[in-house]
């Protein structure tokens, strides 16, 4: 009987676990097969669709003959104005779209592209903690090395500059930094963006900020790239994913100098062949949407927020309010002696309802846990609801 071939998967990918929510959303889709009905405020996917015109504009755009061949590798250029118009509304930044944007096929492959472009084996990368995982994995998956640098609610969840000088920098090529912060919805401030650009600037480390969340419950949208001289050190990540419901199109931009786009699209084009016309198009439209959009999606993230609140409420967890992004972040029950993981089961077997453990994070999110404002006002009443009638300590 042929067994197979016996390979090895290769050294970068070796130190790469599942990602957390395709583990566990296999055990809640087991659980439903076994007539469970569970409530899930996990993965942050906005439940809403984009705007009509924007699928109008797809629709339209699609049924041309002319819109189904291969793409420019750095993008269409209607959709790198797309984004330059918006970075000068919007956060007030001027941006060149011939040289300073590189569309992607969402921000998340934008990171790896980085990672590629710019690592060696052994270079070391500041890596927040508590964080986005997807960090950590292109680092590794790149040879790199992940240095934590630990956030706490203490220090408003910014980084202790102090403290990372003190810990030592050699070898220390890059720093990620993501602000609204995920996981903790953490806002940025004009000074810690500047403060991010002298220590980038006085170490020679590149600045990698990851700027998803901006529009959403946050009355301040920031760009990192506002800062006098950050482009000299810094490149944005950016997504239309969370501010205009378009998870699924997989459509996002790298933003910097010209000669980091350079850099970068030695890597990606390498990699892949751009996207379909008419989503750039399409996307170009929501990049243009006036501010009635943008009031729309957060009075309904704000109406959310308060049915998440009674939710924890219930739960007897503590939580700041203000913050930004599609989540909120809370602390575990003080008289809780487990971990965020037996917190999170102990919802999800006993009431139905999954929260995700703030510990997939990184070490200084274990006490805490994360729900997801993706689900309607009824759906957070539906779980707050089964936690009242099955919630046990």
């Amino acid at each position: 009987m042929n067994k197979g071939l016996l390979i090895d998967v290769s050294e970068r990918i070796s130190g790469v676990g599942e990602y957390y929510f395709s583990r566990k959303l296999r055990e809640i889709e087991e659980l439903k097969a076994e007539g469970r009905e569970i409530v899930s405020l996990g993965i942050g996917s906005p439940d809403r669709p984009p705007h009509h015109t924007v699928i109008s504009k797809l629709t339209e755009s699609s049924l041309l003959s002319t819109t189904h061949a291969y793409q420019p590798y750095k993008g269409a250029a209607v959709l790198r104005e797309g984004f330059a118009s918006w970075y000068r509304n919007r956060y007030n930044v001027e941006l060149n779209p011939s040289s300073e944007i590189l569309p992607l096929i969402g921000s998340k492959e934008g990171l790896m592209h980085i990672c590629m472009t710019y690592l060696d084996k052994g270079d070391k990368v500041l890596i927040p903690n508590p964080g986005y995982p997807t960090y950590r994995s292109a680092v590794t998956i790149s040879s790199g090395i992940c240095v934590d640098y630990k956030l706490s609610a203490k220090n408003d969840w910014f980084p202790n500059f102090e403290k990372m000088e003190r810990d030592g920098l050699d070898g220390v090529k890059m720093m990620i930094v993501n602000y609204p912060q995920m996981p903790t919805g953490a806002k940025p401030t004009e000074e810690l963006f500047e403060k991010l650009v002298e220590f980038a600037k006085r170490h020679n480390i590149l600045l990698v900020h990851d700027n998803p969340y901006s529009f959403v419950r946050n009355d301040k949208p920031m760009s990192l790239l506002s800062i006098e001289g950050a482009k000299d050190v810094a490149i944005e990540l950016n997504s239309l994913s969370k501010s205009h419901n378009m998870a699924g199109w997989r459509v996002g931009a790298i933003i910097g100098a010209k000669e980091r786009i350079e850099d970068i699209i030695r890597f990606k084009s390498n990699m892949d062949s751009g996207m379909f016309l008419p989503m750039q198009e399409a996307a170009a439209v929501a990049l243009n949407l006036g501010d009635d959009w943008y009031e729309e999606l957060n009075s309904t993230y704000y109406a959310r927020e308060s049915k998440g609140y009674e939710l924890l409420d219930v739960l007897g967890c503590k939580y700041r309010a203000g913050q930004a992004g599609l989540f909120v972040w809370a602390e575990l029950p003080e008289d809780f002696e487990g971990d965020c993981y037996d917190f999170s089961d102990n919802i999800l077997y006993n009431c139905g309802v999954f929260v995700t453990p703030g510990g997939i994070f990184g070490s200084e999110g274990e006490r805490y846990i994360r729900i997801s404002l993706c689900a309607t006002e009824q759906v957070i009443e539906s779980a707050i609801r089964k936690i009242k009638e099955n919630f046990k300590r």
